[in-house]
């Protein structure tokens, strides 16, 4: 494209976004914020340039629009992506209709999910009149399922106020890839996921979230045509959460609730073929007891591992023999019955699948030959591991370095491709990120939070802690909040590195002055509700609460981190990409987990500060970050507030109507 080209959009959209634009003046409480033209600009010279960016956009910035307008200006095909459902949500049903009534642009746009989210019709109707609830409460919600879908035009169960996210009715209702008849499905002509993707392919700007990205790329939604490759841009926001997601797609995974399921859809299937229940009963039955056996043989483990540890077990061993041996009789006790019935065929196919998934996890050489290294995965591309949950379990197999068909199916896109989010930096550079999505020679652009932080924010280090390491450390932590939460009268969230922390500090602080609220007492978007409602509650939450809470005003005025967030030992993934960093002569700790580390407390530090007119303090618990050297970058990249030593400036700076950071010294 001609210079003149790019500076017009660049302008345009920096002019949407100005003093006076569109925005300003159709937005109500919008407003301009020279960060946000800067990343609007940026964007715009890649969608014209079919370029790449990578963005870091600070808290407060307002990335979303800023990314929004040059992609509805530019009248490109865009495809957006965000981290979780609820963001999709958000961006479609709020603020893409905003800045495009702003624009006065006359644009289709369509929300796209995975297949999970919608209802499958042929899949309820095999569930009508199924013995599978165990009880009454699933039976009336099952009931107000049926009457939704008689009257739903798009099928999202996102419709359904108040079924939780991990209803087992959900599998019941829904397909997978793997259990969907596609074009033989009776239903076909009115499915709720075809007219879903036919609304994306026929759509200027598509909202999908990660997972629907990456499983689109990794061709696992195999049946309804592809939308990705007719796309001219590709906006990634929450961008920092993609390699650790792309390695679950790239990679393949067995679990029990899909050997489940199978057995099951194969007895649904034998009301309509005579004779077929005879046939298909015994073996059924004999792949649940198999599922459940290995369950039971995995009880003696860790809760995860690598394959081989797992495989050290002779119980184990000896399960998955009998499950192999299960699914082979099952999918051979079926195969007469193929042409009987779609569903029976596609049952079939699963099996097999499944049985060569289960090969393919034991395997001891690679394709070379090779033996396995003792990380339990292959001598350079994968790991094989193990992960228990309470019923069930995951055989997963996971690559390493996803950044090679990350950036196979970019090259291929032909498409501008923008990365942003407000943690991607690790001390103002964008090497390890870069590195982990495979880009090379991107523009970079740090847009900076335009929030005061010398004035709404402080840091605190509290003195003389123990090492982390130490058995009293989590109850040296809650005797140095006191003062700080008696300052600030509760108001606080303290975010733990591990569970066992988190109860024991529950313990310590329960009777207190202020409401308690615990992670696992309640689902958390209703702990949060609870929290906000009490306005001076103290909430303990662990990992998950450093990314995707936002909890703006006053209830929130204090973030306790207890640790500093390097990533579990126990991860048999992140071992063997360190293991892999170390073989390949790289430095482990400096090249994967201090920048992990650096990017995972942005997170828990973006918590606090969310609009111009919050105030709040931030407590670092960690004594690493003042007597290690690498403490310094993990300072280094957080906002510029003022830090401190003394919790009497904490107590000035909440009895304050300003700043107390002229009177902090050096700390």
């Amino acid at each position: 494209m001609e210079d003149g080209v790019t500076e017009d959009l660049a302008s345009r959209s920096r002019a949407a976004l100005a003093d006076g634009g569109v925005l300003a003046t159709q937005i109500p409480a919008f407003a301009p914020r020279p960060s946000q033209q800067d990343l609007a600009a940026a964007v715009a010279e890649a969608l014209d340039t079919r370029g790449m960016l990578l963005a870091e956009a600070g808290t407060g910035t307002g990335k979303t629009f800023a990314y929004l307008v040059p992609a509805l200006l530019s009248g490109q095909k865009t495809i957006i992506s965000t981290g979780t459902r609820a963001l999709q949500d958000q961006l479609y049903h709020r603020d893409l209709p905003r800045v495009r009534d702003a624009l006065g642009v006359g644009i289709k746009t369509a929300l796209l999910k995975g297949r999970a989210n919608y209802l499958c019709r042929y899949r309820l109707e095999r569930a009508k009149g199924e013995p599978r609830f165990t009880v009454r409460e699933q039976i009336a919600q099952f009931q107000r399922i049926v009457a939704w879908g008689g009257r739903t035009r798009m099928g999202d169960l996102a419709e359904l106020e108040g079924l939780p996210d991990d209803s087992p009715l959900l599998p019941m209702v829904t397909s997978t890839a793997e259990n969907c008849l596609g074009s033989e499905c009776p239903f076909w002509g009115d499915c709720f996921v075809v007219q879903a993707r036919q609304r994306a392919q026929n759509a200027d700007v598509v909202v999908v979230n990660h997972h629907l990205l990456l499983a689109d790329l990794a061709l696992k939604q195999e049946g309804f045509g592809e939308i990705l490759p007719g796309a001219q841009a590709f906006v990634v926001d929450e961008a920092h959460q993609l390699p650790d997601l792309a390695a679950q797609f790239f990679g393949e995974s067995l679990s029990a609730r899909p050997l489940a399921e199978l057995g099951r859809d194969a007895l649904a299937e034998c009301k309509d073929v005579e004779g077929s229940l005879a046939v298909v009963q015994l073996p059924a039955r004999e792949l649940e007891h198999a599922t459940r056996a290995l369950r039971a043989a995995m009880e003696v483990l860790p809760p995860r591992g690598t394959r081989l540890r797992a495989l050290q077990d002779p119980g184990v061993r000896e399960a998955l023999d009998a499950l192999s041996h299960s699914l082979a009789d099952f999918a051979a006790a079926i195969a007469p019955l193929r042409e009987a019935a779609p569903g029976f065929d596609a049952c079939h196919a699963r099996a097999t699948d499944q049985l060569a998934r289960i090969a393919r996890w034991r395997v001891e050489r690679d394709i070379d030959g090779e033996l396995d290294d003792a990380s339990g995965g292959g001598p350079d591309d994968d790991v094989r591991w193990y992960e228990l949950s309470p019923r069930g379990f995951r055989l997963q197999r996971t690559p390493l370095d996803v950044s090679g068909p990350l950036r196979a199916h970019r090259e291929s896109s032909r498409a501008a491709w923008i990365f942003t989010s407000a943690t991607l930096a690790v001390d103002g550079r964008f090497d390890h990120i870069a590195n982990r999505l495979g880009l090379e020679q991107p523009r970079m652009l740090l847009a900076p939070s335009p929030f005061d932080w010398a004035s709404q924010a402080l840091c605190y280090l509290p003195p003389r802690l123990p090492q982390p390491a130490a058995r009293d450390y989590t109850a040296a932590i809650a005797d140095a909040l006191m003062p700080v939460l008696h300052a600030s009268n509760g108001r606080a969230f303290v975010l733990f590195a591990s569970h066992r922390a988190l109860r024991e500090a529950a313990e310590i602080l329960e009777g207190g002055p202020w409401p308690l609220f615990v992670q696992g007492q309640a689902p958390r978007a209703q702990l949060l509700q609870r929290f906000r409602e009490s306005g001076n509650g103290v909430l303990l939450g662990a990992a998950s609460f450093r990314e995707g809470v936002d909890v703006a005003g006053d209830a929130l005025s204090v973030v306790v981190i207890d640790k500093l967030p390097f990533a579990a030992p126990d991860d048999p993934v992140f071992e063997a990409r360190l293991d892999a960093i170390r073989r390949a002569g790289g430095n482990p700790f400096r090249d994967e987990q201090l920048p992990q580390a650096v990017i995972a407390l942005k997170q828990g530090v973006g918590r606090l500060i969310r609009t111009e007119t919050d105030r709040g303090v931030l407590v670092l618990c960690d004594p690493r970050l003042r007597e290690k050297s690498y403490g310094r970058l993990f300072l280094d990249s957080l906002p510029p507030f003022p830090k401190t030593r003394n919790v009497a400036d904490v107590e000035a700076f909440f009895g304050a109507a300003g700043s107390v950071a002229s009177a902090i010294g050096h700390w």
